[in-house]
């Protein structure tokens, strides 16, 4: 598990452009947190790493799921599950395709898929600890995402 302190948003955008440069195609992360932790800034970070205008990327909470292009126009799709009341009610978004096509996909308030939840992602704890200050965990769920941590980690060492 990789933990930091982001002490601002710039930070918290940075660290989303250095995770952009390690995703490929098909890569799920999912954004755990409260209202005001940073989710969105970091989908922010990750649409500029991948060559997205960080001000087209808004928290899609009425919509469920905005799509943009990044570079070598590969998909980035950002969810937004604040609103969902029910796992059922993404079944008509077709959401399989999203989550499991060709495309980035940044998920916030995960927890709220229930069983729809994929079974591997990258999964990021984001936890206000003061006004500006967000501590940052980032972990691997199943074994694709192993690696991918590994990569992310050795770029924050260095």
């Amino acid at each position: 598990m990789i933990k930091m302190i982001s002490s601002s948003v710039n930070e918290t955008l940075k660290l989303g452009r250095t995770l952009a440069k390690n995703l490929n195609k098909g890569d799920i992360i999912c954004l755990f947190g409260n209202l005001g932790s940073g989710k969105t800034v970091l989908a922010k970070g990750i649409a500029l790493g991948l060559g997205i205008n960080k001000d087209k990327i808004i928290s899609p909470t009425f919509v469920l799921v905005r799509q943009q292009n990044g570079k070598n126009n590969i998909p980035f799709y950002h969810f937004d599950f604040y609103r969902l009341n029910s796992a059922c009610d993404i079944n008509i978004l077709g959401y399989e395709e999203y989550f499991y096509g060709e495309g980035i996909t940044v998920i916030e308030w995960p927890d709220r898929l229930e069983y729809l939840l994929p079974k591997e992602f990258l999964k990021i704890n984001l936890k206000v600890e003061g006004d500006k200050e967000r501590s940052i965990a980032i972990s691997a769920v199943g074994s694709r995402y192993k690696s991918l941590a590994e990569k992310i980690n050795e770029n924050f060492r260095s």
